[in-house]
């Protein structure tokens, strides 16, 4: 259930009234009215993640149901990964791609027993439940989820607050899912996330969705966090952001997602140049930067080679909370894409040296 404001156009999602009452500072994201950050500011969020819980409101993301025997099938030819071999609670991160192999999106599946669970970024969702739709046939039933929200619980001290209420839940592994009660409210939770942390994501109905917020804010180690702290987050661990790392002109491969494509399989949208590039290489590469000063890199800036010469651009860039520096992510032309080497990033007409660095910048902590 979404909420438009007095003007019609941005929306709010359940928890809006929350977020005031918490001191969220709000801005406009994907259309809808989400907090920036609350009173102790992005770093404090980011850390406090890192080391304990935080709470995140994701209800702006897009959930559906594709439920009939042929769910998987279907859905499966319109992705370059596995579906069909998924059993019930079993979810997977993948992309749909479209004929000319860029990614119209980034996606969790979640097998269920009638179906599938899908959870689509906001800014993508009414195009993808276009495409999604145009792509079944009669044998599958589709549903919107419009009347549910979407939290995350994220960080080290996630499962013990979750074991409190569902012992079942806590003990799921790294990209499984169950539905369980979390205080007597019933929801759909998964050990997922977007943070490198071990965590969980949790869709319920939005009539309870401030009764359970605030369950789990009342936890001593759970702080609200906002969009800011989720995007460092995600940086730092490497993850990649639609409109930033993907879109519909790059690829899988392009993006360094080579590993979620089904190996053998040439019948999803693009298959050709997708299996061309994994086989190849592809002539530019998701990379992760290290700014060797404490000016950051934005997305945008363009990176030059020795010669001053364009070799990509930097697709996300900020401050890390973890590491006390400045690091990006960028596509860069795959001859500069080697570790260790150093190239430019143009910034406000200056030259600051980054260099390529492993992915992710953290150790992710997922529970498996």
């Amino acid at each position: 259930m979404c909420f438009l404001d007095s003007n019609n156009k941005i929306k709010q999602t359940p928890l809006h009234q929350l977020h005031l009452d918490l001191g969220g500072k709000m801005t406009e994201f994907s259309g809808y009215q989400l907090p920036v950050h609350y009173q102790h500011g992005i770093i404090h969020e980011h850390l406090h993640c890192r080391s304990h819980a935080g709470f995140f409101d994701i209800s702006h993301m897009g959930q559906c149901l594709i439920l009939g025997e042929d769910a998987a099938d279907e859905i499966e030819r319109i992705s370059p990964s596995n579906i069909t071999g998924l059993i019930p609670g079993q979810q997977r991160y993948t992309v749909l791609t479209n004929e000319e192999g860029g990614i119209i999106d980034d996606i969790i599946i979640t097998r269920i027993g009638s179906g599938l669970r899908i959870v689509v970024n906001a800014a993508c969702k009414d195009k993808d439940f276009d495409y999604l739709t145009s792509h079944l046939s009669d044998h599958c039933q589709f549903f919107r989820l419009n009347d549910q929200a979407l939290f995350a619980l994220q960080g080290p001290k996630s499962v013990a607050i979750i074991r409190k209420y569902s012992s079942y839940a806590a003990d799921l592994m790294f990209m499984t899912a169950c539905e369980c009660e979390l205080g007597g409210i019933t929801c759909t939770i998964s050990r997922s996330g977007y943070t490198g942390e071990d965590g969980f994501e949790i869709s319920v109905v939005s009539t309870n969705a401030e009764a359970l917020a605030r369950l789990l804010l009342a936890e001593k180690d759970v702080i609200p966090i906002g969009l800011g702290a989720r995007d460092t987050l995600r940086l730092e661990a490497g993850l990649c952001l639609y409109g930033h790392e993907l879109n519909e002109t790059i690829s899988p491969v392009e993006a360094g997602l080579k590993w979620l494509i089904n190996t053998g399989r040439n019948d999803f949208p693009g298959a050709d140049k997708i299996n061309l590039q994994s086989q190849q290489g592809a002539e530019k590469k998701r990379v992760g930067l290290i700014v060797e000063n404490k000016q950051p890199v934005r997305e945008g800036n363009v990176i030059l080679n020795e010669n001053d010469e364009a070799v990509g651009h930097v697709t996300s860039g900020s401050y890390a909370p973890s590491l006390g520096k400045p690091i990006a992510m960028a596509l860069l032309d795959r001859h500069y894409s080697a570790l260790g080497i150093q190239v430019y990033a143009k910034v406000r007409g200056q030259s600051i040296t980054v260099t390529v660095t492993q992915l992710p910048f953290i150790p992710h902590r997922y529970y498996r």
